[in-house]
């Protein structure tokens, strides 16, 4: 991520926190936004131009009926300077979601579904490929994550799920619905923390971890937890890049390496 596209994006973060009313829509609005302009060659390249003037006033225009919360915040981004065209639709993208997760007021339920879909669409190659696969009409896409979500999850993770299966732009399907757990978590001040165990974790254990990483990373973890008994005992733990691997099988295998050493 450029310099410019860290400062625009941490002043939309802020304008949003600032702002008096924000709503799902507001965040359904600012993603239908983005994917307006991904798809039209000409809006992008008017909003990648650093030399074109009032851009804000161009998307205010073209987009008149945002809700003014919708409508101010994708004008002041459109107006900010950003590293690429891509960042600037990320920085769309992540605003959006922080939107309908703080309309929301997540308490870990919307990563909590997001984890347990993601789950069951790694497990079944035809739902995954159904969910994502780039051919087709997107709207089959949106019906199969209705029927299977509505009803059983939140609002929130259902707009989000929409989302995910209409636009993925070139991402897979795991790797999207972890990248919108990790906004939603990061928006609430906390963590993804992927935890894979041979057996299931006890509440009591799920408290020691939760307190020293959150001495660690500063932040509350909110928890992915995988259950794998070829790790015979003990805990994998990643949070983003950084994996801590106490598991009894990665010692084993040290051990093995240490003594065909």
């Amino acid at each position: 991520m450029g310099s410019a596209t860290r400062e625009s994006l941490a002043a939309a973060e802020a304008r949003l926190s600032a702002a008096p009313s924000v709503t799902r829509q507001t965040g359904e609005q600012l993603l239908a936004s983005g994917r307006v302009i991904e798809g039209s060659t000409q809006l992008r390249s008017v909003l990648s131009d650093p030399e074109a003037g009032r851009k804000g006033e161009l998307v205010r225009t073209i987009f008149h009926s945002l809700d003014a919360t919708a409508s101010e915040l994708l004008a002041d981004m459109a107006g900010s300077r950003w590293s690429s065209t891509e960042q600037f639709l990320d920085a769309v993208e992540e605003i959006g979601i922080r939107a309908i997760a703080r309309a929301s007021g997540d308490d870990g339920t919307i990563e909590a579904e997001l984890f347990s879909f993601a789950k069951a669409v790694g497990s079944n190659a035809e739902l995954e490929l159904a969910l994502g696969s780039k051919l087709g009409d997107p709207q089959r896409r949106v019906d199969l994550v209705e029927r299977l979500l509505v009803g059983r999850a939140s609002e929130a993770t259902v707009i989000l799920m929409r989302y995910i299966v209409q636009n993925p732009r070139g991402r897979r399907i795991g790797e999207l619905i972890s990248h919108v757990a990790d906004i939603v978590a990061h928006d609430a001040d906390a963590i993804v923390v992927s935890l894979t165990a041979a057996t299931e974790p006890t509440p009591a254990q799920l408290d020691r971890l939760r307190l020293s990483l959150a001495a660690r990373y500063g932040r509350t973890p909110r928890f992915d937890v995988t259950v794998d008994p070829e790790l015979v005992g003990g805990l994998r733990v990643q949070v983003g890049d950084e994996v801590i691997d106490g598991s009894i099988s990665n010692r084993l295998a040290d051990l093995r390496l240490r003594l065909a050493g």
